[in-house]
């Protein structure tokens, strides 16, 4: 198979990784030991990448954000170089973008999208088809799973559960007036939260810890710590159960 690439001569590749064909490596990229890097994969300036880190083909690292003539988003920002930490495998046709962080051993699967500004901590899962919008945090060991959205400005805490489907949001004026500015709001999900399928979580509001939110909800409301809510709009149906609770769990 012939082999073309555009790699610059700034370039750092560790011993042992592999380049596919067709890679373009922009200037300053610094990329670990033993790492593969599959074909058409474009890795943008300045860009870091650990070791034994997996890149499937055509995914993007480090792209710079584009800005509507509408978008809210216009502030110009010098954003820092996307870092990949040690153990990753990111998949096929995943866009992550400037300024974005990756703990070690995350999984961001086919298709997937992270924006600027983003956060991730060590052990997560970002399944297939998932978009994570800038300006949101993440913690360890949660699980994302395939076709949610994590909207902008949102928090999830260490060992969170989003189910398919699920849908944050963050403007309930829906785009219209300027008060909506003043309320402007991502979700906030903390430790050990899990959202069911299908699911809706409207803008600012936050779930608990150890607390549930059944499938295909629309939560209009704060959900205490360790309680489970279901229906449009959730309601309280009882208690996280017992067995269920973080901290009756034998994980590291």
């Amino acid at each position: 198979m012939t082999s073309i690439q555009d790699i610059h001569e700034s370039v750092q590749v560790g011993e042992g990784s592999q380049l596919g064909s067709f890679c373009v490596i922009e200037k300053d990229v610094q990329i670990g030991k033993a790492c593969q890097i599959g074909h058409h994969v474009v890795i943008h300036q300045g860009s870091r990448i650990g070791d034994n880190i997996r890149i499937d083909a055509h995914s993007v690292i480090g792209k710079s954000p584009m800005r509507a003539a509408r978008s809210i988003f216009q502030k110009s920002e010098d954003l820092p170089p996307t870092q990949i930490g040690n153990g990753c495998m990111i998949g096929a046709q995943v866009v992550i973008y400037e300024g974005c962080d990756l703990g070690s051993h995350c999984l961001v699967a086919d298709g997937a999208a992270v924006r600027e500004n983003v956060q991730i901590g060590e052990y997560t899962i970002i399944g297939r088809l998932v978009t994570v919008e800038n300006y949101s945090k993440i913690g360890k060991k949660c699980k994302l799973e395939t076709g949610c959205y994590i909207t902008a400005y949102s928090t999830l805490g260490d060992y969170c559960f989003i189910a398919p489907r699920v849908t944050t949001t963050n403007d309930n004026f829906l785009g219209r007036t300027e008060e909506r500015f003043k309320h402007f709001k991502g979700v906030t999900v903390k430790t050990g939260g899990r959202i069911g399928a299908n699911a809706t979580i409207l803008p600012g509001k936050t779930i608990g810890e150890d607390a549930v939110v059944g499938a295909a909800s629309v939560v209009t409301k704060d959900v205490p710590d360790k309680t489970v809510v279901v229906g449009v709009p959730a309601r309280e149906y009882g208690q996280t159960p017992e067995e269920q609770l973080l901290e009756n769990q034998d994980w590291d």
